[in-house]
């Protein structure tokens, strides 16, 4: 794939389908292991498949204690909340949409989740306003939305030096495009229309 001066757009059939009707997913390790997490039918939700966490937590390691953790499109909470799972100091999710917010509160009540933060609003804005702040970086934007190039820009501010970046795509991001925008690939996983990336900052 060559560079490209927008971020890469799947083509409609290449978009991973939205959540195909309310039910659940459930977080696939830590203390919180086999928890339903509710997905409510909205469109263009969709959840981050239990492969592709669990491949996530088997490359950052099993132990998050003492990160702090970002989820910046937080959605069902599923990648956030893996992380408070696992011990992380601190997550933030970060999701605009009224109703999976309040969610996202009921839930960490439920769960006694002292170390998660749920907030309303722009999840870029958060990481931009906290420079250098987070060992790790969600992002899981509306694969329609086009917000990659943005979300990408606002990680390198929000980012700190050792930390590492997990973007979700429909699409492998080109080795020679990330390192335009900072960052070096670690790795990369394909599982069906969704594309895994662990980033950090190029050297």
């Amino acid at each position: 794939m060559s560079p490209r001066p927008k971020a890469p757009v799947a083509a409609p059939s290449q978009v991973a389908r939205p959540h195909g009707g309310a039910g659940e997913v459930r977080i696939v390790g830590g203390r919180w292991k086999r928890t339903p997490l509710p997905v409510p039918d909205l469109p263009g939700l969709r959840p981050t498949p239990a492969r592709v966490r669990e491949t996530l937590f088997n490359w950052l390691g099993q132990d998050l204690s003492g990160w702090r953790c970002i989820d910046v499109f937080a959605g069902s909470g599923a990648l956030g909340l893996e992380c408070a799972s696992r011990g992380a100091a601190q997550v933030l999710l970060c999701e605009q949409d009224v109703k999976l917010v309040a969610a996202l509160k009921a839930l960490c009540i439920r769960l006694s989740a002292a170390s998660v933060e749920v907030r309303r609003g722009d999840g870029l804005a958060a990481l931009r306003s906290a420079p250098a702040a987070w060992d790790l970086v969600l992002l899981d934007p509306p694969f329609e939305a086009n917000l990659f190039d943005a979300a990408l820009k606002a990680a390198a501010a929000g980012l700190a030096a050792n930390g590492r970046l997990y973007l979700e795509a429909p699409e492998a991001w080109d080795t020679a495009r990330l390192a335009e925008l900072g960052w070096s690939v670690e790795r990369h996983l394909r599982a069906g229309a969704v594309h895994a990336h662990l980033l950090r900052r190029a050297s």
